[in-house]
């Protein structure tokens, strides 16, 4: 006789833990663990199959409210424990967890070079412009001037970029989105949960204690849809409370400007349309910034590549196939010694 199948959706809940989430009252992180069990619950994402990896600092503590495999790893590391994971089974859905200071300062090297190998892995950095563990220190993100207990008249470095440091080490897939949207957030994670390869997303996420409102200039509702250009793939890039607003391309600086649709000419025909496969247009897009410029969203550079691990079982199967892959032989081939 046939068991019964138990065809009930799986719930957010299903993929939490028991465990107390320990993070401030108030912090972007919540809204980042709830919009991920989300997902996976729409997308019935099988637990047994699922590995979160963290380094340390507050994101770091995600493997724990994650009901699925999971390692919280040392400053930095991540990337490559989650490298490690990916060549023992292939087959495991492997997500990295790290904040702007665990992945772009003690573990940047390591980000770098997991990126640039196209590992198939997925990479959630919640960028909040600080150290929010370790008590508010500046981080490689923080905006000059930032005022922090290791930058008490103000940070002097210039900040870095997450997104163009990832294209510039070669990554094939680059998102961004914001804490509390959680409209948009799902979107996102589900393209970053197909895509086979290392897919990097800079969550704007943020910090209550030390930074708190960091990001307001385009996150807060009243401004966010002047503030914010949602990229989606062969769309034109409009925005605007009006839509009446959009990106055109200067060929005579070769760069991006914003125009007034309606203005000196301007039609929507001449608005650039987003193609998300194109490295090119990625890179003026993400070099868009200043007071005046929005913050471009969602998926701005996609395209499939070969990964890591791939090439990685080819060359041990040709190996197999050549008959040198007996480690053992290999260890006792040539001159060999018995100690007694």
């Amino acid at each position: 006789m046939n068991k019964p199948v138990d065809t009930e959706k799986l719930k957010p809940a299903d993929y939490a833990t028991d465990q107390e989430v320990r993070w401030c009252p108030g912090c972007g992180d919540y809204a980042i663990l709830k919009c991920v069990q989300r997902t996976f619950a729409d997308l019935e994402v099988d637990k047994s199959k699922t590995v979160f990896v963290s380094g340390i600092g507050c994101s770091s503590r995600f493997p724990y409210y994650m009901d699925t495999y999971g390692f919280h790893t040392i400053h930095g590391r991540a990337p490559s424990v989650a490298t490690g994971v990916k060549l023992a089974n292939p087959e495991l859905d492997v997500w990295v967890v790290t904040g702007d200071g665990d992945g772009f300062s003690i573990g940047g090297n390591h980000l770098m070079h997991a990126l640039r190998r196209n590992v198939d892995f997925k990479i959630l950095l919640f960028n909040n412009e600080i150290y929010g563990l370790t008590k508010g220190q500046y981080s490689p993100t923080s905006q000059v001037g930032t005022r922090s207990p290791s930058t008490p008249m103000g940070s002097v470095d210039l900040p870095l970029s997450p997104c163009k440091l990832a294209l510039g080490a070669g990554a094939k897939f680059i998102a961004r989105t914001i804490d509390t949207d959680q409209k948009h957030m799902p979107e996102v994670f589900k393209r970053v949960h197909a895509y086979k390869g290392a897919a990097f997303v800079e969550i704007f996420q943020n910090c209550i204690v030390y930074n708190d409102a960091v990001f307001a200039s385009f996150t807060e509702k009243k401004t966010a849809a002047d503030r914010q250009l949602h990229a989606i793939h062969g769309e034109p890039l409009i925005y605007g409370k009006d839509r009446d607003k959009g990106i055109i391309f200067n060929p005579k600086t070769f760069q991006l400007e914003i125009a007034a649709i309606g203005e000196n000419g301007v039609t929507e025909s001449d608005i650039v349309v987003h193609d998300e496969t194109n490295a090119n247009l990625a890179d003026l897009l993400i070099n868009m910034t200043g007071p005046d410029v929005p913050t471009v969203l969602g998926i701005i550079y996609a395209q499939d590549a070969p990964t890591f691990e791939q090439a990685v079982v080819a060359q041990v199967e040709a190996a197999q196939k050549n008959g040198k892959a007996d480690l053992g032989a290999h260890m006792r081939e040539g001159r060999t010694w018995t100690v007694s």
